[in-house]
């Protein structure tokens, strides 16, 4: 069963948390957040920061860092075939609390609806704090192009 492979990206001044479901397969190649190029993430993020898309890794992090924004996902381990959320099973979810403890988190954001449910089934009623949905940055949710998906990417803005 795969292990989340790599830790949150967050500090003491993050405002916003954004979480994903499970990384994907070229995610956990990379070590880091939304590692497969047609993932619109942060093409989404920086537009809606009014920044350049960062390139490298060392680039996002910097960029999550300066714009306060934390990354984590919901799941700390499941059954999952390829990058397929639809496949996913047998969640065991990550914990929070490291984050909230550090962090003052002004907002939780997630990334798409399978974030939002297992969100809703393992981790709300622990911290009890409610998480925004934002429509999923995957190549996968073909009804929402860039411009929308930006304009839906707005909200984080104003909890920073």
């Amino acid at each position: 069963m795969p292990q989340h492979p790599f830790p949150p990206l967050y500090d003491k001044n993050s405002k916003v948390l954004i979480l994903g479901s499970f990384p994907s397969v070229k995610s956990r190649e990379q070590l880091f957040f939304y590692g497969h190029p047609q993932n619109r993430f942060w093409k989404v993020i920086a537009a809606v920061m009014g920044s350049n898309t960062p390139a490298t890794i060392e680039d996002k992090k910097n960029f999550l860092y300066s714009n306060k924004i934390a990354l984590w996902d919901v799941i700390a381990s499941c059954e999952i075939t390829g990058s397929s959320d639809s496949s996913i099973k047998n969640v065991v979810p990550n914990d929070l609390t490291e984050i909230l403890k550090t962090a003052d988190i002004k907002q939780i954001f997630v990334n798409g609806k399978t974030a939002e449910k297992y969100y809703n089934k393992y981790i709300r009623h622990t911290i009890g704090k409610d998480a925004i949905c934002l429509p999923s940055t995957s190549p996968a949710n073909a009804t929402f192009n860039i411009e929308r998906l930006v304009a839906a990417w707005q909200i984080v803005k104003t909890y920073i």
